[in-house]
């Protein structure tokens, strides 16, 4: 056959990270060495970025198709009216704790007591600020309490902590298990990787973390793209039920699993509850992650965002 008469390749969608070195976006990634992606006939370019602000700059600045962060961005841009919109589901709990760093053990023991203290956060804007955000409010503080600092989700972000740039951070895995394991007094003020966290966190049973979302016009625009999309996530997260945390660890870039791969599957272990089995969206949960914001954002507040227009589940059901 000729060359000219071949197959079209489809186009290449390209995905922003908010930081996919972390756990929390680890689906993203596995789908891909998973070949998942290939499997469902969409090409994907994944850029990594140092949070989910960045990442959803990226997709507002048109420089990315889909972003793979937290969904709590969607409901901020419908209080601004923009319309964005998730369409699968990765975490139904955020997998953030609030840490200490470990020279401020001694005057740091409750979130009251981060008055005046520098708090590390992936990026400013991102949803590791949101939720200290949210923690101060409820705790009698304000958002302008603290001085929030970006320091990204990695191992700089370990560095931070560990070197008393911050007084605090707000961290995911495997940042929060390496941390413990060179620290083990580390003080933790708020743990949101599990069931009873979230409970205590966010009075919920459920916490819709990341996602991926993209605007309405994209989706529209390229629903079977977004339709495959879905699947491959579905599919990566049934897979994650199946396997252990040793053979999911194994399918990931050597990079992200660190010097010390044992404390990569100790992270994973303790992590694997924040893991939607089927990539499925509650409208409660939704809900929750309004009220959350609500508390702390006055334009989600005054806005009565109606949180059904900004996701749904059409997608990753298709199949």
């Amino acid at each position: 056959m000729l060359a000219g008469c071949a197959r079209r390749e489809a186009p290449e969608i390209r995905i922003a990270v908010g930081g996919a070195e972390q756990l929390v976006y680890l689906p993203t990634t596995l789908a891909q060495q998973l070949g998942f992606y290939e499997a469902e006939g969409v090409r994907v370019k994944l850029e990594s970025f140092p949070g989910g602000a960045k990442s959803l700059q990226a997709l507002l600045g048109g420089s990315a198709d889909v972003v793979s962060g937290f969904y709590d961005h969607t409901l901020q841009m419908a209080a601004e009216g923009r319309k964005l919109k998730a369409f699968a589901l990765m975490l139904h709990y955020p997998g953030m704790a609030v840490v200490v760093a470990p020279q401020k053990a001694g005057a740091i023991h409750r979130l009251e007591d981060l008055k005046g203290a520098a708090v590390g956060v992936t990026a400013p804007g991102s949803s590791t600020h949101m939720l200290i955000n949210y923690l101060l409010v409820k705790h009698g503080l304000a958002p302008g309490d603290i001085s929030a600092v970006g320091i990204g989700g990695g191992a700089g972000a370990a560095a931070a902590v560990e070197h008393g740039k911050v007084g605090a951070a707000v961290v995911t895995d495997p940042v929060l298990t390496q941390l413990l394991k060179r620290n083990p007094n580390l003080r933790i003020l708020a743990d949101a990787r599990q069931a009873a966290g979230v409970k205590e966190i966010f009075g919920t049973e459920t916490y819709p973390a990341s996602v991926f979302y993209s605007t309405t016009e994209w989706i529209e625009r390229n629903p079977g793209a977004a339709g495959q999309l879905a699947s491959a996530i579905r599919q990566t997260l049934e897979w994650m039920q199946r396997h252990s945390p040793e053979d999911i660890a194994a399918k990931m870039p050597p990079a992200y699993r660190g010097e010390d791969s044992a404390i990569y599957v100790e992270a994973l272990r303790n992590s694997m509850p924040m893991f939607s089995p089927d990539g499925v969206m509650s409208a409660e949960g939704a809900e929750a992650v309004k009220k959350v914001l609500s508390l702390s954002l006055e334009k989600v507040r005054v806005a009565n965002v109606d949180t059904a227009q900004t996701f749904t589940n059409e997608l990753i059901k298709l199949k």
